[in-house]
Protein backbone atom coordinates (compact mmCIF):
# COMPACT_ATOMS: atom_id res chain seq x y z
CA UNK A 1 0.00 0.00 0.00
CA UNK A 2 1.43 3.58 -1.51
CA UNK A 3 2.08 5.59 1.37
CA UNK A 4 -0.31 9.00 1.93
CA UNK A 5 1.20 12.25 0.86
CA UNK A 6 0.34 15.09 3.01
CA UNK A 7 0.88 18.65 2.43
CA UNK A 8 1.82 21.16 4.56
CA UNK A 9 2.09 25.05 3.62
CA UNK A 10 5.46 26.48 5.22
CA UNK A 11 6.54 30.08 5.80
CA UNK A 12 9.99 30.51 3.91
CA UNK A 13 10.47 33.87 6.67
CA UNK A 14 9.75 32.30 10.01
CA UNK A 15 9.16 28.53 9.22
CA UNK A 16 5.75 28.45 10.39
CA UNK A 17 3.53 26.06 9.31
CA UNK A 18 -0.13 26.00 8.36
CA UNK A 19 -2.53 23.59 6.43
CA UNK A 20 -4.00 26.02 4.70
CA UNK A 21 -2.15 28.65 2.38
CA UNK A 22 -2.83 32.08 4.26
CA UNK A 23 -1.79 35.36 1.99
CA UNK A 24 -0.12 36.79 4.97
CA UNK A 25 2.00 34.51 7.58
CA UNK A 26 1.45 35.06 11.50
CA UNK A 27 5.16 36.12 11.43
CA UNK A 28 3.73 39.71 9.20
CA UNK A 29 4.96 38.60 6.01
CA UNK A 30 3.51 38.46 2.87
CA UNK A 31 3.16 35.70 -0.13
CA UNK A 32 5.89 33.80 1.69
CA UNK A 33 3.74 30.81 2.07
CA UNK A 34 4.79 27.28 -0.45
CA UNK A 35 3.11 24.22 -0.08
CA UNK A 36 5.76 21.49 0.19
CA UNK A 37 4.82 17.91 0.39
CA UNK A 38 5.81 15.67 3.12
CA UNK A 39 6.68 11.77 2.96
CA UNK A 40 5.44 10.16 6.82
CA UNK A 41 8.64 9.15 8.19
CA UNK A 42 8.92 5.13 8.24
CA UNK A 43 11.69 4.62 10.75
CA UNK A 44 11.56 6.14 14.55
CA UNK A 45 15.71 6.60 14.87
CA UNK A 46 15.08 9.31 12.61
CA UNK A 47 13.43 11.46 15.07
CA UNK A 48 15.49 10.16 18.02
CA UNK A 49 18.13 13.29 18.80
CA UNK A 50 18.75 12.73 22.38
CA UNK A 51 20.97 10.29 23.98
CA UNK A 52 24.19 8.66 22.04
CA UNK A 53 22.97 5.11 23.09
CA UNK A 54 19.02 5.97 22.11
CA UNK A 55 19.93 7.23 18.87
CA UNK A 56 22.42 4.13 18.09
CA UNK A 57 19.38 1.46 19.15
CA UNK A 58 16.59 3.26 17.77
CA UNK A 59 15.06 2.04 21.96
CA UNK A 60 13.45 4.83 23.71
CA UNK A 61 16.43 7.06 26.16
CA UNK A 62 17.08 5.37 29.91
CA UNK A 63 17.30 8.08 32.77
CA UNK A 64 20.55 7.67 34.27
CA UNK A 65 22.51 10.08 37.06
CA UNK A 66 24.34 12.43 36.28
CA UNK A 67 27.54 12.50 37.98
CA UNK A 68 27.76 8.88 36.12
CA UNK A 69 27.56 11.30 32.95
CA UNK A 70 31.14 11.74 30.80
CA UNK A 71 32.24 15.44 30.63
CA UNK A 72 32.49 16.79 26.88
CA UNK A 73 35.78 18.55 28.14
CA UNK A 74 38.11 15.67 28.10
CA UNK A 75 36.93 14.68 25.01
CA UNK A 76 37.90 17.49 22.53
CA UNK A 77 39.06 17.65 18.97
CA UNK A 78 42.29 19.67 18.89
CA UNK A 79 41.82 21.45 15.36
CA UNK A 80 45.54 22.92 15.44
CA UNK A 81 44.44 26.25 14.85
CA UNK A 82 44.71 27.94 18.63
CA UNK A 83 42.32 31.18 17.84
CA UNK A 84 39.76 27.99 16.25
CA UNK A 85 40.39 26.45 19.04
CA UNK A 86 39.56 29.61 21.30
CA UNK A 87 36.60 30.69 19.61
CA UNK A 88 35.51 27.18 20.16
CA UNK A 89 35.94 26.88 23.96
CA UNK A 90 39.05 24.61 23.98
CA UNK A 91 38.29 22.41 20.17
CA UNK A 92 35.78 20.82 18.97
CA UNK A 93 33.98 18.00 21.55
CA UNK A 94 32.61 14.93 20.06
CA UNK A 95 29.10 14.50 19.37
CA UNK A 96 28.70 18.64 19.03
CA UNK A 97 27.66 20.05 15.99
CA UNK A 98 28.91 23.66 14.70
CA UNK A 99 27.41 26.00 12.59
CA UNK A 100 29.66 28.49 10.69
CA UNK A 101 28.22 31.00 8.05
CA UNK A 102 30.07 34.03 6.24
CA UNK A 103 29.59 35.98 2.96
CA UNK A 104 31.30 34.16 0.08
CA UNK A 105 34.90 34.65 -0.12
CA UNK A 106 35.31 35.58 3.21
CA UNK A 107 37.44 32.56 4.21
CA UNK A 108 34.87 29.79 5.78
CA UNK A 109 36.32 27.10 3.60
CA UNK A 110 39.84 27.70 3.47
CA UNK A 111 39.77 27.40 7.73
CA UNK A 112 37.53 24.44 7.47
CA UNK A 113 39.89 22.77 5.37
CA UNK A 114 42.91 23.60 7.36
CA UNK A 115 41.89 22.57 10.15
CA UNK A 116 40.17 18.96 8.50
CA UNK A 117 43.88 18.20 7.64
CA UNK A 118 45.06 18.74 11.25
CA UNK A 119 42.51 16.63 12.59
CA UNK A 120 42.83 13.82 9.83
CA UNK A 121 46.28 14.11 10.73
CA UNK A 122 46.67 13.63 14.43
CA UNK A 123 42.96 11.78 14.76
CA UNK A 124 42.10 9.88 11.98
CA UNK A 125 39.75 9.69 8.98
CA UNK A 126 37.88 13.14 8.19
CA UNK A 127 35.11 13.32 5.18
CA UNK A 128 34.64 16.70 3.81
CA UNK A 129 31.17 16.37 1.85
CA UNK A 130 31.01 19.66 -0.48
CA UNK A 131 27.53 20.47 -2.07
CA UNK A 132 28.41 23.38 -4.31
CA UNK A 133 32.56 22.16 -4.93
CA UNK A 134 33.75 19.45 -7.16
CA UNK A 135 36.58 17.22 -6.00
CA UNK A 136 39.25 19.23 -8.36
CA UNK A 137 38.15 22.35 -6.81
CA UNK A 138 38.79 21.77 -3.41
CA UNK A 139 41.96 19.93 -4.10
CA UNK A 140 43.18 23.18 -5.59
CA UNK A 141 42.87 24.69 -2.51
CA UNK A 142 44.18 22.38 -0.25
CA UNK A 143 47.55 22.18 -2.00
CA UNK A 144 47.95 25.83 -1.69
CA UNK A 145 47.07 25.92 2.14
CA UNK A 146 48.10 22.35 3.59
CA UNK A 147 51.06 21.45 1.42
CA UNK A 148 51.03 17.90 1.82
CA UNK A 149 47.25 16.52 2.29
CA UNK A 150 47.11 13.42 4.53
CA UNK A 151 45.64 10.25 3.19
CA UNK A 152 42.91 9.62 5.32
CA UNK A 153 40.90 13.00 4.38
CA UNK A 154 38.62 12.19 2.35
CA UNK A 155 36.46 14.34 -0.28
CA UNK A 156 32.69 13.98 -1.53
CA UNK A 157 30.53 16.34 -3.60
CA UNK A 158 27.38 15.07 -3.07
CA UNK A 159 23.69 16.85 -1.80
CA UNK A 160 21.94 13.64 -1.46
CA UNK A 161 21.93 12.69 2.96
CA UNK A 162 20.85 9.22 2.01
CA UNK A 163 23.80 8.53 0.24
CA UNK A 164 26.16 10.89 2.79
CA UNK A 165 24.84 8.54 5.36
CA UNK A 166 26.04 5.65 3.61
CA UNK A 167 29.40 7.16 2.96
CA UNK A 168 29.57 8.10 6.46
CA UNK A 169 29.27 4.85 7.70
CA UNK A 170 31.98 3.66 5.56
CA UNK A 171 34.61 6.22 6.14
CA UNK A 172 34.13 6.23 9.84
CA UNK A 173 35.41 9.10 9.97
CA UNK A 174 36.21 11.42 13.29
CA UNK A 175 35.32 14.67 12.16
CA UNK A 176 32.21 15.02 9.03
CA UNK A 177 31.70 18.78 7.34
CA UNK A 178 28.79 19.42 5.82
CA UNK A 179 29.48 22.34 2.57
CA UNK A 180 26.31 23.35 2.84
CA UNK A 181 23.32 22.97 4.54
CA UNK A 182 20.87 24.89 2.10
CA UNK A 183 22.59 22.53 -1.01
CA UNK A 184 21.54 19.29 1.01
CA UNK A 185 18.15 17.45 0.56
CA UNK A 186 16.49 13.81 1.58
CA UNK A 187 14.43 11.70 -1.09
CA UNK A 188 12.12 11.25 2.48
CA UNK A 189 10.35 13.98 1.42
CA UNK A 190 9.19 15.88 -1.27
CA UNK A 191 10.42 19.44 -1.29
CA UNK A 192 13.25 21.60 -2.82
CA UNK A 193 17.22 21.82 -1.04
CA UNK A 194 16.88 24.77 1.69
CA UNK A 195 13.55 24.42 1.92
CA UNK A 196 12.54 24.50 5.64
CA UNK A 197 11.38 21.00 5.77
CA UNK A 198 14.60 19.91 4.02
CA UNK A 199 16.64 21.61 6.35
CA UNK A 200 14.75 20.28 9.52
CA UNK A 201 15.43 16.78 8.03
CA UNK A 202 18.78 17.04 7.20
CA UNK A 203 20.14 18.91 10.58
CA UNK A 204 17.86 16.12 12.62
CA UNK A 205 19.99 13.69 10.68
CA UNK A 206 22.84 15.40 11.18
CA UNK A 207 22.47 15.48 14.88
CA UNK A 208 21.40 11.94 15.35
CA UNK A 209 24.76 10.65 13.84
CA UNK A 210 26.75 13.07 16.05
CA UNK A 211 24.89 12.13 18.81
CA UNK A 212 24.79 8.86 17.95
CA UNK A 213 28.26 8.25 16.87
CA UNK A 214 30.02 10.59 18.78
CA UNK A 215 31.08 12.58 16.26
CA UNK A 216 31.60 16.46 15.41
CA UNK A 217 29.78 17.42 12.79
CA UNK A 218 30.50 20.87 11.41
CA UNK A 219 27.94 22.66 8.72
CA UNK A 220 28.41 25.39 6.43
CA UNK A 221 25.25 27.99 6.30
CA UNK A 222 25.22 30.85 3.43
CA UNK A 223 24.18 34.14 4.22
CA UNK A 224 21.84 37.03 3.26
CA UNK A 225 23.37 40.43 1.87
CA UNK A 226 22.50 42.05 5.01
CA UNK A 227 25.22 39.50 6.57
CA UNK A 228 22.12 37.42 8.51
CA UNK A 229 21.87 33.61 8.39
CA UNK A 230 20.20 32.70 5.20
CA UNK A 231 16.99 30.19 5.16
CA UNK A 232 14.98 28.91 8.44
CA UNK A 233 16.08 29.88 11.45
CA UNK A 234 15.45 26.17 12.78
CA UNK A 235 19.11 25.12 12.65
CA UNK A 236 20.18 27.98 14.61
CA UNK A 237 18.19 26.14 17.29
CA UNK A 238 19.17 22.74 16.13
CA UNK A 239 23.16 22.86 16.93
CA UNK A 240 25.52 23.49 19.77
CA UNK A 241 27.73 26.37 18.20
CA UNK A 242 27.10 28.88 15.83
CA UNK A 243 29.86 30.80 14.83
CA UNK A 244 30.04 33.83 12.23
CA UNK A 245 33.01 34.88 9.63
CA UNK A 246 33.27 38.58 8.90
CA UNK A 247 35.53 40.79 7.67
CA UNK A 248 36.34 43.76 5.01
CA UNK A 249 37.50 42.48 1.68
CA UNK A 250 39.37 45.65 1.26
CA UNK A 251 41.42 44.44 4.21
CA UNK A 252 43.26 41.48 5.38
CA UNK A 253 41.95 41.31 9.01
CA UNK A 254 38.70 38.53 9.16
CA UNK A 255 37.16 38.09 12.71
CA UNK A 256 35.85 34.85 13.61
CA UNK A 257 32.98 35.52 16.13
CA UNK A 258 30.70 32.72 18.76
CA UNK A 259 27.27 33.48 18.84
CA UNK A 260 26.09 30.38 20.49
CA UNK A 261 28.65 28.04 22.04
CA UNK A 262 27.06 25.53 24.75
CA UNK A 263 30.63 24.34 25.36
CA UNK A 264 32.27 27.96 25.83
CA UNK A 265 31.81 31.30 26.00
CA UNK A 266 29.63 33.26 23.55
CA UNK A 267 30.76 36.22 22.18
CA UNK A 268 34.17 35.22 21.85
CA UNK A 269 36.30 36.39 18.78
CA UNK A 270 39.84 34.70 16.97
CA UNK A 271 41.91 37.02 14.82
CA UNK A 272 43.29 35.53 11.45
CA UNK A 273 44.72 37.93 8.61
CA UNK A 274 44.37 36.26 5.06
CA UNK A 275 47.32 35.62 3.13
CA UNK A 276 48.64 34.03 -0.35
CA UNK A 277 49.32 30.58 1.60
CA UNK A 278 45.45 30.70 3.28
CA UNK A 279 44.56 32.44 7.19
CA UNK A 280 46.82 33.66 9.46
CA UNK A 281 46.57 33.54 12.74
CA UNK A 282 47.08 36.95 14.71
CA UNK A 283 48.00 36.09 17.86
CA UNK A 284 48.47 40.05 18.84
CA UNK A 285 44.61 41.47 17.93
CA UNK A 286 45.35 45.09 19.80
CA UNK A 287 48.82 45.21 18.71
CA UNK A 288 47.67 44.70 14.95
CA UNK A 289 44.57 47.11 14.88
CA UNK A 290 46.71 50.07 16.63
CA UNK A 291 49.44 49.49 14.46
CA UNK A 292 48.43 52.64 12.42
CA UNK A 293 48.55 54.99 15.01
CA UNK A 294 51.01 56.99 15.36
CA UNK A 295 50.07 59.52 17.33
CA UNK A 296 46.59 60.85 19.08
CA UNK A 297 44.83 63.31 16.65
CA UNK A 298 41.87 65.39 16.06
CA UNK A 299 38.70 63.37 16.20
CA UNK A 300 41.06 60.04 17.54
CA UNK A 301 40.61 58.43 20.64
CA UNK A 302 41.86 54.78 21.68
CA UNK A 303 39.37 52.86 23.55
CA UNK A 304 38.90 49.64 25.25
CA UNK A 305 36.32 46.31 24.78
CA UNK A 306 36.36 43.12 26.53
CA UNK A 307 35.57 40.15 23.98
CA UNK A 308 35.06 37.17 25.06
CA UNK A 309 37.92 35.85 27.02
CA UNK A 310 40.17 38.69 26.19
CA UNK A 311 40.46 42.56 26.37
CA UNK A 312 41.44 44.78 23.11
CA UNK A 313 42.57 48.06 22.43
CA UNK A 314 40.64 49.58 19.31
CA UNK A 315 40.58 53.29 17.51
CA UNK A 316 37.82 55.23 17.23
CA UNK A 317 37.84 57.93 14.67
CA UNK A 318 34.94 60.63 13.79
CA UNK A 319 34.78 63.20 12.02
CA UNK A 320 32.32 66.27 11.70
CA UNK A 321 31.76 68.85 8.95
CA UNK A 322 29.11 71.40 7.98
CA UNK A 323 25.87 69.68 6.75
CA UNK A 324 24.49 71.03 3.40
CA UNK A 325 20.82 71.41 2.84
CA UNK A 326 18.87 69.56 4.70
CA UNK A 327 18.99 67.29 7.58
CA UNK A 328 22.60 66.55 9.07
CA UNK A 329 23.88 62.66 8.05
CA UNK A 330 24.90 60.41 11.11
CA UNK A 331 26.80 57.81 9.70
CA UNK A 332 27.71 54.62 11.51
CA UNK A 333 31.02 51.80 10.81
CA UNK A 334 31.03 49.66 13.53
CA UNK A 335 28.85 51.71 15.95
CA UNK A 336 24.94 51.33 16.32
CA UNK A 337 23.31 54.21 14.47
CA UNK A 338 20.82 53.42 17.38
CA UNK A 339 23.50 54.06 19.94
CA UNK A 340 25.19 57.11 18.03
CA UNK A 341 22.57 58.80 17.92
CA UNK A 342 21.69 58.36 21.73
CA UNK A 343 25.41 59.90 22.57
CA UNK A 344 24.76 62.73 19.91
CA UNK A 345 21.72 64.04 22.05
CA UNK A 346 23.15 63.64 25.47
CA UNK A 347 26.28 65.55 24.10
CA UNK A 348 23.81 68.22 22.78
CA UNK A 349 22.39 68.11 25.67
CA UNK A 350 24.71 68.05 28.77
CA UNK A 351 28.14 68.84 26.97
CA UNK A 352 26.46 71.83 25.51
CA UNK A 353 27.82 71.13 21.95
CA UNK A 354 25.30 72.39 19.26
CA UNK A 355 25.64 69.32 16.00
CA UNK A 356 22.48 69.73 14.43
CA UNK A 357 24.06 71.49 11.36
CA UNK A 358 26.57 68.94 11.01
CA UNK A 359 27.30 65.71 9.61
CA UNK A 360 29.03 63.00 11.97
CA UNK A 361 30.67 60.12 10.52
CA UNK A 362 32.17 57.26 13.05
CA UNK A 363 34.20 54.46 12.07
CA UNK A 364 36.23 51.53 14.58
CA UNK A 365 39.05 51.03 12.44
CA UNK A 366 39.89 47.49 11.59
CA UNK A 367 35.95 46.58 10.91
CA UNK A 368 35.55 45.42 14.68
CA UNK A 369 31.72 45.71 15.49
CA UNK A 370 32.18 45.63 19.18
CA UNK A 371 29.37 44.29 21.56
CA UNK A 372 28.47 46.01 24.52
CA UNK A 373 28.54 49.81 25.64
CA UNK A 374 31.86 50.27 26.95
CA UNK A 375 33.40 52.19 24.25
CA UNK A 376 30.28 55.19 24.10
CA UNK A 377 32.76 57.25 26.23
CA UNK A 378 35.52 57.11 23.60
CA UNK A 379 32.87 57.79 20.49
CA UNK A 380 31.79 61.32 22.54
CA UNK A 381 35.01 62.01 23.19
CA UNK A 382 35.96 61.33 18.99
CA UNK A 383 33.01 63.70 18.03
CA UNK A 384 33.70 66.15 20.43
CA UNK A 385 37.86 66.57 19.89
CA UNK A 386 36.84 66.94 15.79
CA UNK A 387 34.06 69.79 16.50
CA UNK A 388 36.75 71.32 18.86
CA UNK A 389 39.66 70.65 16.83
CA UNK A 390 41.04 69.76 20.57
CA UNK A 391 42.41 66.31 21.83
CA UNK A 392 43.55 63.97 24.58
CA UNK A 393 47.25 64.01 25.72
CA UNK A 394 49.25 61.42 24.42
CA UNK A 395 48.54 57.40 24.68
CA UNK A 396 45.26 58.08 26.77
CA UNK A 397 42.83 55.60 26.71
CA UNK A 398 38.63 55.99 27.54
CA UNK A 399 36.09 54.31 28.30
CA UNK A 400 32.97 53.99 30.01
CA UNK A 401 29.26 53.98 29.25
CA UNK A 402 27.06 56.94 28.69
CA UNK A 403 23.36 57.42 30.60
CA UNK A 404 21.09 59.37 29.27
CA UNK A 405 21.11 61.40 32.42
CA UNK A 406 25.20 62.18 31.59
CA UNK A 407 26.21 60.28 34.13
CA UNK A 408 29.08 57.64 33.62
CA UNK A 409 28.17 54.16 34.71
CA UNK A 410 31.02 51.30 35.23
CA UNK A 411 31.90 48.61 33.25
CA UNK A 412 33.42 45.04 33.74
CA UNK A 413 36.53 42.99 33.09
CA UNK A 414 38.14 46.73 33.95
CA UNK A 415 41.14 44.91 36.05
CA UNK A 416 42.14 42.70 32.38
CA UNK A 417 42.12 45.94 30.26
CA UNK A 418 44.49 48.25 32.69
CA UNK A 419 46.61 45.36 32.02
CA UNK A 420 46.32 45.24 28.26
CA UNK A 421 46.44 49.02 28.29
CA UNK A 422 49.66 48.96 30.16
CA UNK A 423 51.37 46.12 28.23
CA UNK A 424 50.61 48.47 24.62
CA UNK A 425 52.43 51.05 26.31
CA UNK A 426 49.32 53.55 27.61
CA UNK A 427 50.23 56.25 30.44
CA UNK A 428 46.70 57.13 31.29
CA UNK A 429 43.05 56.06 31.46
CA UNK A 430 39.75 57.79 31.84
CA UNK A 431 36.93 55.83 33.46
CA UNK A 432 34.12 56.10 35.35
CA UNK A 433 34.51 56.96 38.83
CA UNK A 434 32.87 53.82 40.44
CA UNK A 435 35.76 51.40 38.55
CA UNK A 436 38.21 53.96 39.60
CA UNK A 437 37.80 53.62 42.95
CA UNK A 438 37.40 49.92 42.83
CA UNK A 439 40.96 49.37 41.01
CA UNK A 440 42.71 51.96 43.27
CA UNK A 441 46.36 53.54 42.74
CA UNK A 442 48.64 51.40 40.45
CA UNK A 443 52.05 51.96 39.65
CA UNK A 444 51.72 50.65 35.84
CA UNK A 445 49.52 53.22 34.51
CA UNK A 446 47.54 56.55 35.70
CA UNK A 447 44.33 55.63 36.08
CA UNK A 448 41.39 59.17 36.09
CA UNK A 449 38.22 58.72 37.39
CA UNK A 450 35.07 60.90 36.16
CA UNK A 451 32.01 60.79 37.07
CA UNK A 452 29.68 62.81 34.07
CA UNK A 453 30.45 63.12 30.61
CA UNK A 454 31.07 67.14 30.62
CA UNK A 455 33.87 66.37 33.57
CA UNK A 456 34.95 63.51 30.50
CA UNK A 457 35.18 67.07 28.05
CA UNK A 458 37.02 68.91 30.10
CA UNK A 459 39.99 67.03 29.81
CA UNK A 460 40.08 67.89 26.12
CA UNK A 461 43.11 69.85 25.56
Amino acid sequence: MAKKVQSVFVCQECGYESPKWAGQCICGAWNTMVEEKIMPAGDDRRRRTGSPSASASGKAGKAVPLKNVTSGESRRLNTGIREFNRVLGGGLVKGSLTLISGEPGIGKSTIILHAAANIAEKYGSVLYVSGEESEEQIKMRADRICGQIPDNLFILSETNMENIIAQQENVKPVFLIIDSIQTMYSSAIDSAPGSVSQVRICGNELMRIGKGSELPVLIVAHVTKSGELAGPKIVEHLVDTVLHFTGERSHDLRILRSHKNRFGTTNEIGAFEMCETGLKEVANLSESLMEDMEKQSEGSIPTAIYEGTRPLILEIQALTSAAGAGFARRTAIGVELSRLNMIIAVLERWGKISLNTQDVYINIVGGIRPEGTSSDLAVALAICSSYTRKVLPEMTLALGEIGLTGELRSVQHTEKIVREAARMGFSRIIMPKKNAEKLGKTTDINIIGVRTLKEALSLLK
